[in-house]
């Protein structure tokens, strides 16, 4: 007998991929710009450079709080309260994607999100504070806000979440019919070959009249 093969299970679906390479691109880009601008240029202590008045400059700003200076406080506890609190989303959104195994989509956005609040976490053990450079401003307007490219890379994830599209179910499977029963056609009867015109027809079943034909 030939040896039953066995089935093979559908590899699981490789979720982790894509939320890991865009976690380390938004993390890398992030903190090489912090580094070029705090250490190389030194806009921590030029504080201000102008690139294209008003729309977009360079405004050195330490955020002791979350995005937009919410919760900033001087107690250095409040930073590892902070801290345990970008943590703490990180493992939640990983822990998601785990278990749901959503779409790409929701799988770059969680990618932004742990990238972007990673960086600031770094931010935070290293400086004490996060590290806000960029301000966007209209003609008339000045932002009084400073950002980096974690604050955009949480903010666009967390919104690609709570906006994420609904996932396509797949089509149920069409069973398909059980075939029919063959029923065997019924084998042709032959005719008997009809009787010659000096021949007498015999009734098979008349016993009064004996082999040659005559009446007993």
């Amino acid at each position: 007998m030939a040896p039953r093969r066995r089935s093979r299970k559908a590899p699981p679906p490789r979720v982790w991929r894509p939320v890991l390479l865009t976690a380390a691109l938004v993390f890398l880009l992030d903190q090489a710009l912090k580094y070029l601008v705090v250490h190389v240029m030194q806009l921590d202590r030029i504080r201000e450079i102008d690139l294209i008045d008003p729309w977009l400059n360079l405004r050195m700003a330490w955020n002791q709080g979350m995005n937009f200076g919410l919760f900033a406080s001087d107690v250095d506890v409040m930073r590892w309260v902070l801290i345990a609190i970008a943590l703490a989303v990180c493992l939640w959104v990983g822990v998601w994607i785990g278990r749901a195994k959503p779409s790409r989509f929701a799988q770059v956005s969680a990618g932004f999100l742990i990238g972007g609040a990673l960086g600031n976490v770094v931010d935070r053990l290293m400086y004490g504070a996060v590290a806000d450079f960029l301000n966007m401003s209209l003609p008339g307007w000045q932002n009084p806000y400073s950002f980096n490219v974690a604050d955009i890379a949480i903010f666009a994830g967390a919104l690609g979440l709570v906006l994420l599209p609904p996932q396509k179910k797949p089509a149920p499977k069409k069973r398909r019919a059980p075939p029919k029963p063959r029923t065997p056609k019924p084998a042709p009867v032959e005719n008997p070959a009809p009787a010659g015109p000096d021949e007498p027809e015999l009734a098979l079943d008349d016993k009064t009249r004996d082999g040659a034909g005559n009446s007993r």
